[in-house]
Order: structure tokens, then C-alpha cells, then sequence
């Protein structure tokens, strides 16, 4: 019996919608991720790309369980000395609500040329409106 390989030709991507409001932004970064490697389709392969298009709307209104507003931290390097930023998660969806769901869907996707182009699949927005009726996406609760 031979094994069934997916090629990243061969496959028809469909585009699906998530709604952030009122969930955990983790919990809806898994969802977003399983989405954009594949792993719910039957043919997954682990080495192929063979994902979905994914748009997150109301990232804005997504939660953060805990204490995490406060306590949780985005930190980047300049590469310089004394270069160190951090600012923090209550800061960050106050301003960049759509950044911090990418971060989020960003870290939990593999960390090489096949995340990265899944990643280029992601599409977040702060509001409910989205510019991709046109794809006619499947929405996800």
C-alpha cells in the first residue's frame, strides 16, 4: 500500500473567517494556525504546504484571560546595547490589536520557509469588516 503525499499544487485552498470577539486570543490563534498548516484536512502532509486563507475579524475585542493585560510583555531588541523595548499587552491591543494576534498565530506556526509562507495566508483586522467577500469565506465559530 503506498502512502498518500499532498502536493502544494494540487490543492484547492478555501478562505475562512474567524470572529475574535469575546474569545481567548490563544484559542483563537490555535484555530487560526491549525487552519493556515492544514491539519484539518484529510490529506495533510507535515512537509507540504497545504493550508487554508484564514481572516481574523474583531481582533480588538479578543481577551486576554488572567492577568496577562498587565503582567505579559511584548519585548524586541534594537541588536545595540541598552537596545531593549518592551511595551505591554495592555498597551499593545489598546493600539495594535492586529499585531498582537499575529504574534500570537505567528509563534505557534513552524519556524521555517513553510511558516512563513502559510503566515503570508493570515489576514487580521481590528473591526468586523473585512475586504474579501469576494473569496466568499466559510465562517468559523
Amino acid at each position: 500500500m503506498s502512502t498518500f503525499m499532498a502536493k502544494a499544487e494540487t490543492i484547492e485552498r478555501k478562505w475562512y473567517v474567524i470572529d475574535a470577539a469575546g474569545k481567548p486570543l490563544g484559542k483563537t490563534a490555535v484555530l487560526a494556525a491549525n487552519l493556515l498548516r492544514g491539519k484539518t484536512r484529510p490529506e495533510f502532509t507535515p512537509h507540504a504546504d497545504c493550508g487554508e486563507f484564514v481572516i481574523i475579524v474583531n481582533a480588538d475585542k479578543a481577551v486576554l484571560t488572567g492577568k496577562k493585560l498587565e503582567q505579559k510583555f511584548y519585548r524586541h531588541h534594537s541588536g545595540y546595547i541598552g537596545g531593549l523595548k518592551e511595551e505591554s499587552y495592555k498597551h499593545l491591543m489598546a493600539t495594535r490589536p492586529e499585531f498582537a494576534m499575529e504574534l500570537a498565530v505567528k509563534g505557534m506556526l513552524p519556524h521555517n520557509t513553510l511558516g512563513a509562507k502559510a503566515f503570508t495566508r493570515l489576514h487580521v483586522y481590528s473591526g468586523d469588516k473585512h475586504n474579501h467577500q469576494a473569496q466568499q469565506p466559510i465562517a468559523i465559530d
